[in-house]
């Protein structure tokens, strides 16, 4: 967790998990095409490594799609506590609404 410009308390935890995955996939597909850039290359050893990598990313991507839809699902349940929170609490709603729209118009009137 960080503090923004204003002094509010911001989570990174999110973003960094989406770039997380975005950096992994890329890795998966690097890895995908030097397997299939050494298929045509012969020898036992280059044939045990080249199996256990295939096994390695094949274990990887089930990984990183539960963690994909961990993610997913704690963004929905978010997303549904908050519209809760709105239908619930409009007036407090609004009022939060309010205050972040006076508070970045006197930052945009300053510059």
């Amino acid at each position: 967790m960080g503090t923004n410009k204003s002094g509010t308390v911001t989570d990174f935890s999110n973003v960094s998990k989406q770039q997380l995955i975005r950096d992994f996939k890329v890795v998966i597909d690097d890895a995908e095409a030097l397997i299939k850039a050494t298929a045509n290359q012969g020898g036992e050893a280059i044939a045990a490594v080249r199996a256990k990598a295939e096994e390695s990313l094949a274990h990887a991507k089930v990984k990183m799609t539960e963690a994909q839809d961990a993610l997913m699902e704690k963004a929905r349940v978010a997303a549904r506590a908050t519209d809760d929170y709105v239908h619930k609490n409009p007036w407090r709603a609004v009022g939060a609404a309010a205050g972040v729209g006076l508070v970045i118009g006197l930052l945009i009137g300053r510059r």
